[in-house]
């Protein structure tokens, strides 16, 4: 490593918070079949994606129901109680993000999250508004992870040098795009030793 690390960017969702619509629609559409249905042909990832695009939700709530009116209960629930859908903070995580900061570590966030969205998960999790020198929204950039230009915006918005950062994201695809542009990088899955790895890199966590 060229440098030591003195700064961390995290990703959010599923790093630091939980998020699965299936919280959600398993309470709503109790038969397995028809919620997969849902959820993979009337609101599918594909379609979410857009609004952490940057398309504003009315705008995607008028489009499936023009598609598939006979789902308005559902499909409106998708935004409505969008807080539904969350599994709550990822705690272990989170704690290592309050000793980074304790220790004086420059802490970044960029995320593909909606716009709207973000601002009502801040209201919930209170620690998305007060751990981060800057927060990277898709939805308000119109850019997503991986594409380079987002994490762009990171570096070039904070003056930073990306040798001497280390990114942090749940998608494989996100952590080698930050690899690519020159940033450290691990890829975060439930089996993660978030902890040791942050150690072995020097980081001051316990």
């Amino acid at each position: 490593m060229s440098k030591p690390i003195s700064g961390v960017v995290f990703d959010i969702g599923n790093v630091l918070i939980a998020w699965d619509p299936q919280n959600l629609y398993k309470d709503l559409i109790p038969d397995e079949d028809e919620r997969n249905y849902f959820l993979s042909e009337v609101c599918p990832p594909e379609w979410n994606v857009e609004q952490d695009r940057g398309r504003p939700w009315q705008d995607a709530i008028n489009e499936r129901l023009a598609k598939f009116p006979q789902y308005e209960e559902w499909i409106t629930a998708y935004y409505e109680r969008w807080e539904e859908m969350l599994g709550g903070a990822i705690e272990d995580n989170v704690a290592l993000l309050s000793e980074l900061k304790d220790s004086g570590v420059s802490l970044y966030a960029i995320t593909n999250f909606s716009s709207e969205k973000f601002e009502e998960a801040k209201r919930i999790f209170t620690f998305l508004g007060d751990s981060f020198i800057d927060t990277v929204v898709s939805g308000d950039e119109k850019l997503l992870k991986p594409d380079l230009e987002i994490y762009k915006v990171l570096l070039e918005r904070n003056q930073l040098e990306p040798s001497a950062l280390l990114f942090i994201d749940d998608t494989l695809e996100n952590v080698e795009a930050a690899q690519s542009i020159g940033m450290n990088a691990l890829h975060f899955s439930t089996k993660s030793r978030l902890r040791t790895e942050l150690q072995q890199l020097g980081l001051p966590v316990q």
